[in-house]
């Protein structure tokens, strides 16, 4: 009988899952419910460590494994945009992204039998102008309904961004080289585990 990978991500999010496969890291996925709503007084920095970390706790670990819980924000100034009620909802996150520079924060957090090590990205993403039609096109894709902020950049939301300022795979909702950070400080060191 074959053990249990060592990793366990708490998240059914396909894309963060892709990232980890893309590593050449095997593990098993399952996500963690808890209550996602942002803390009053709470910096959007803080709200998505918080919540990674919380999203680790919540996780059953099972015979040893470590458990790497992640949270992702698009923030415009202070404002969390999350995800888009309905297509007027998300029409309008899309028209106020639109020719701006937004950040996209992600926050993981690795529960080892230690306890919860953390780490942190930010990306300026900037947006192209973007026409209201363009916009309600987008949401009748279906690939906006479910992302924060109302688009995926490795989609076709990728169309209206210009540019990036830091991490495409912090965007995308799993920092490859924090994530690799923490994994290696806990003995899990990918270039050896590659297939």
């Amino acid at each position: 009988m074959s053990s249990l990978p060592l990793l366990h991500l708490a998240s059914s999010s396909p894309r963060r899952q892709e990232i980890l496969l893309s590593l050449g890291l095997e593990f098993t996925a399952e996500g963690a419910a808890i209550d996602e709503r942002r803390l009053d007084g709470e910096s959007p920095q803080q709200m998505v460590l918080r919540l990674a970390a919380a999203k680790a706790e919540a996780a059953i670990a099972r015979d040893g494994q470590l458990i790497l819980g992640a949270d992702t924000a698009v923030v415009l100034a202070e404002r969390v945009l999350g995800k888009p009620r309905d297509a007027d909802d998300a029409v309008e996150m899309l028209m106020t992204l639109s020719g701006r520079n937004h950040r996209v924060l992600t926050g993981i957090a690795l529960r080892t039998p230690n306890g919860v090590r953390a780490a942190f990205s930010s990306t300026e993403v900037q947006f192209r102008e973007i026409c209201r039609d363009e916009a309600f096109l987008y949401w009748q894709s279906g690939e906006p309904c479910d992302k924060a902020g109302a688009y995926a950049i490795q989609g076709l939301g990728g169309l209206f961004v210009e540019g990036i300022n830091g991490s495409y795979s912090g965007v995308v909702g799993l920092p490859v080289f924090e994530t690799v950070e923490l994994l290696q400080a806990a003995g899990i060191d990918v270039l050896v585990n590659k297939k």
